[in-house]
């Protein structure tokens, strides 16, 4: 029996013309997203079997696609030394000895985390008291970058909590550089913050290739081999958050592992058996295919109604950029927060060039109870006649004006709802949003893996350094 889906797709926005999509549109469609579909599907079945590609395949990595599944099964069948387990209990052990963890990465290596960190924990995460986010460790995000100013900040920062502080490095390669000039920089503050009788490596975990830069240092440091952690063959950066790239850091948080895999494993089953028409994964592609292809909508507006999906938002926008943007194709990304950005982007969304298909992200219902307007004897802002209203009322009429808006507009919009915000809902999101990218780039004759673009900077950035 297939679980229940937390996620509903309404792409009726999208249907009208000028400008946007008739049904026999999207009906036409159906035959080669159905056929996209099973090639996606082979070459996951192709990764699981071992099966050298074929060249014009290569990189084939398909390894996400049935990770949640094998993890999974792996809880499920009580496996004394699961991978999931032994991660929840080195998140324990670190969360136990640490009131702080800096969780170092970029890209795919903490943008994932990130997402977690914003939908499923308090949205003042660092800043509660620790009852209120569980007795967990506050947690801060840094290697994505190599700004002096922010990193001697933190350092300062993590002064405070004296020696009580630990690192996760999450890097495949262990030489980006961002991240290992950031790390060696914080394991030398870590190393002088420690009394003489605690070990460097038991606040250190890292999560590596076997054999990469990274794994080697953890071996010098003295990191046990059952608590450095695989970035799982086949499966690059920006696919590997239901991992122990993003696992690992929502254990710190105290989210339930388990159930963010089984929204995972909820959306492959749904992916591989709802027919064309009723299939999230199917439609969201079919609908942003068709209206590039047709319409010219090459600038994608991923719109989070309310603050706590932003994080996501950024996530996707590293998703679609990399796995798209390539041969001088590929939809532009763009994600804003709403109503935030009604008051700086909206004008553009809503009268500036017509290349924009809007998808709203709405969560159906708050986690904390609904807050309202309520009365004043000071009504100087005439807000008595609304005291009835809550804080999710206005949010939810805002948005529905603003579709309204863009429809006369002719401007498509297309709603993708979010029964609540927990990690189930999340492992659903992730997986929808890596399986539609992939199902596009089969559908436009791109190799939707690999990133040959950034590791171009990458070179050339290293190249700089040594000749001065």
């Amino acid at each position: 029996m297939l679980e229940p889906l937390l996620l509903r797709y309404d792409p009726a926005g999208v249907l009208f013309t000028p400008g946007g999509l008739t049904p026999q549109c999207l009906a036409d469609c159906g035959p080669a997203i159905l056929q996209a579909r099973d090639e996606v599907l082979a070459d996951a079945q192709l990764w699981e079997d071992g099966v050298e590609p074929e060249p014009a395949k290569q990189p084939l990595d398909a390894g996400f696609h049935y990770l949640p599944n094998r993890l999974l099964a792996e809880i499920q069948a009580l496996h004394a030394a699961s991978e999931v387990r032994r991660i929840q209990a080195t998140a324990d052990r670190l969360a136990a000895r640490c009131d702080a963890v800096v969780v170092l990465g970029i890209g795919g290596s903490s943008m994932g985390a990130r997402a977690l960190l914003e939908a499923c924990c308090h949205p003042f995460y660092n800043e509660v008291a620790p009852p209120l986010r569980g007795g967990r460790p506050k947690l801060y995000f840094e290697g994505n970058n190599v700004d002096n100013d922010a990193v001697q900040g933190l350092i300062e920062l993590l002064a405070q909590h004296r020696g009580r502080w630990g690192i996760v490095a999450i890097s495949k390669s262990g030489g980006t550089l961002e991240t290992a000039a950031v790390l060696r920089i914080l394991l030398r503050e870590l190393e002088n913050s420690l009394e003489s009788n605690r070990r460097l490596a038991d606040y250190f975990v890292p999560v590596t290739g076997s054999g990469s830069k990274l794994d080697r240092l953890a071996a010098a440091v003295g990191c046990l081999a059952e608590e450095t952690y695989r970035v799982p063959d086949g499966v690059g950066g920006r696919f590997s958050v239901l991992s122990a790239v993003g696992l690992l850091p929502a254990a710190l948080m105290g989210l339930d592992l388990e159930a963010l895999l089984g929204g995972a494993v909820a959306m492959n089953d749904h992916f591989a058996a709802a027919e064309y028409g009723a299939n999230r994964v199917l439609d969201f592609a079919a609908v942003c295919h068709q209206l590039e292809a047709l319409q010219g909508c090459t600038t994608r507006v991923l719109s989070t109604w309310g603050k706590r999906l932003e994080g996501f938002g950024l996530w996707y926008d590293q998703l679609l950029s990399e796995s798209l943007g390539k041969d001088e194709r590929g939809a532009l990304p763009l994600t804003v927060v709403n109503t935030r950005d009604l008051h700086s982007r909206g004008q553009q969304h809503q009268e500036g060039r017509r290349d924009k298909l809007v998808t709203n992200l709405l969560v159906d219902a708050s986690a904390a109870a609904p807050l309202a307007i309520g009365s004043s004897r000071r009504n100087e802002d005439g807000l008595n006649e609304l005291a009835a209203k809550t804080l999710p009322q206005i949010l939810a009429a805002a948005a529905a004006g603003t579709n309204q808006a863009y429809r006369e507009a002719r401007r498509p919009t297309a709603d993708l709802h979010v029964a609540r915000l927990d990690e189930h809902a999340l492992g659903q999101l992730f997986q929808l949003f890596m399986l539609a990218t992939v199902v596009e780039g089969r559908l436009l004759g791109i190799n939707p893996y690999g990133q040959p673009g950034v590791e171009d900077y990458k070179r050339n950035m290293n190249a700089i350094l040594r000749k001065e």
